[in-house]
C-alpha cells in the first residue's frame, strides 16, 4: 500500500485537548485512518458509513475481509440508525454495561456497508468509555468502525508505541492517550440467536452477563480464515508472537512442575527458551533457572499475578510483545484461572498459541 505520513498527537487521556480531537475528527470525516485509545486496547478507526475508508482499515492491517469490524457509537440511541431489530434486553444491557467493554451483535440496516460486516447481515456495536474515544466519536459526528490498531494476527496494542511499531506509515494519525486500562478487547455478545452467545470473552465477565441473562452461552468453536465471521476474535491464530507458543493450564503446582520439566528438556537443545507467566510463577522459575537466565539461554516475562487477573489482562499483550522482542525460539506460557476476566486472558493465550494447549488435571 502507498506509504502515509503518520502523525502522532499526544493528549491527556482524562481531559483531551479539543483542538487535537477536532484535528483527528477531520481526518476521519475525510476518509482517513485514526488510531486512538479505548478502555480495552487501541483501535484503528474509520468512518463506518464510508466503504472506501473501511477498506483502508483492512489494507493497513493486512486483515482478511472475512473478519468483521466493531462500530463504535456514543450511546444507545446512536445504535438505532444502524440496526433493524431492538431486542427487549438491549436497553437493560446498555444501562448495565455502556459505556464500556461490551459489544452487541444485532441485525444491521442497509446503511452499514458490507465491508464492515464481512458481508453478513449483522453488525457489532459498542459505546466505549475512554474519554479520548468518546470525544473523538462525538467530534467526528459519525459511527466509527475500529478493530484493534495492529497488524493482523499480532498482539493487540495497549500503548501508542505498539501501534507505531505495527502501523507507522500505514495510518494517518495516532492519538497517544497513554496505556489502556483493561488491556484485552471487549466482550462480544450475539443477540441474534436465542439464547444469546458470547462470541468472544473480554472486558465484561461472563458471570456479570449471566446476572442479566442467565441462559447466555459461551461459544467454543473457532472459524476458518476463509469463512465470514459473525464476530471478530474467532480465528485460531490471533494475538500471536513470532515465536511458537505452547500454553499450559491447570492446578498451579502441577503447571509449574510441568513447565520446569519442559524448560529443562529444551535448554541446550533449541535456541533461547521463553516463558510467559504470572509473577508468582516467574519468581519460582527465576530461582530454578538462575544460570540459564544469566547466560541468556532463557528469557522470562511476567504478566500480572494469579490473585489479580485484572492486572494480568492489562499487562498481557505488552508482555507478549516484550518477550517476543528477545527472539526466543519457543515460548512456554502459563494461563490464569479462566474466571472473570481470566477467561478472556486464557482465550487470548490459546489463540496466541494457535490451539497448542496442554491441560493438566
Amino acid at each position: 500500500m502507498p506509504a502515509r505520513q503518520t502523525r502522532l498527537l499526544r493528549v491527556d487521556p482524562m481531559d483531551p485537548n479539543p483542538e487535537v480531537i477536532q484535528d483527528a475528527a477531520r481526518v476521519l470525516r475525510a476518509g482517513g485512518l485514526v488510531a486512538f485509545p479505548t478502555e480495552t486496547v487501541y483501535g484503528l478507526g474509520a468512518n463506518a458509513l464510508d466503504a472506501s475508508a473501511v477498506r483502508g482499515i483492512f489494507e493497513a492491517k493486512g486483515r482478511p475481509s472475512t473478519d468483521p469490524l466493531i462500530v463504535h457509537v456514543p450511546g444507545l440511541e446512536d445504535v438505532r440508525p444502524l440496526v433493524r431489530a431492538w431486542p427487549d434486553v438491549l436497553p437493560r444491557l446498555a444501562q448495565a454495561f455502556w459505556p464500556g467493554p461490551l459489544t452487541l451483535i444485532l441485525p444491521k440496516q442497509a446503511s452499514v456497508p458490507p465491508e464492515v460486516t464481512a458481508g453478513l447481515d449483522t453488525v457489532a456495536v459498542r459505546a466505549p468509555s475512554h474519554p479520548v474515544a468518546r470525544a473523538l466519536i462525538a467530534a467526528a459526528g459519525c459511527p466509527v468502525a475500529a478493530p484493534s490498531a495492529n497488524r493482523f494476527s499480532r498482539p493487540s496494542p495497549t500503548a501508542a508505541s505498539h501501534v507505531l511499531a505495527d502501523l507507522d506509515g500505514r495510518v494517518d494519525v495516532v492519538i497517544d492517550g497513554g496505556r489502556t486500562e483493561i488491556g484485552v478487547e471487549s466482550t462480544v455478545l450475539d443477540l441474534t440467536v436465542s439464547p444469546a452467545v458470547v462470541r468472544r470473552p473480554g472486558g465484561v465477565a461472563l458471570e456479570a452477563l449471566r446476572a442479566l441473562l442467565p441462559d447466555v452461552r459461551l461459544a467454543s468453536h473457532v472459524v476458518a480464515e476463509a469463512d465470514a465471521q459473525v464476530s471478530p476474535g474467532q480465528l485460531l491464530r490471533h494475538y500471536a508472537p513470532n515465536a511458537r507458543m505452547t500454553l499450559f493450564e491447570g492446578p498451579a503446582d502441577a503447571v509449574r512442575a510441568r513447565v520446569i520439566d519442559e524448560v529443562r528438556a529444551r535448554l541446550g537443545h533449541i535456541g533461547r527458551v521463553g516463558v510467559l507467566a504470572p509473577e508468582e510463577d516467574i519468581d519460582l522459575l527465576a530461582r530454578e533457572f538462575a544460570a540459564p537466565l544469566a547466560a541468556g539461554a532463557m528469557v522470562v516475562r511476567a504478566y500480572g499475578r494469579r490473585r489479580d487477573p485484572g492486572m494480568g489482562a492489562r499487562e498481557l499483550f505488552d508482555a507478549i510483545r516484550a518477550l517476543d522482542a528477545e527472539q526466543p525460539e519457543e515460548i512456554l506460557a502459563i494461563a490464569l484461572a479462566p474466571e472473570g476476566i481470566g477467561l478472556a486472558v486464557r482465550d487470548r493465550l490459546m489463540r496466541a498459541a494457535e490451539g497448542r494447549v496442554i491441560t493438566l488435571g
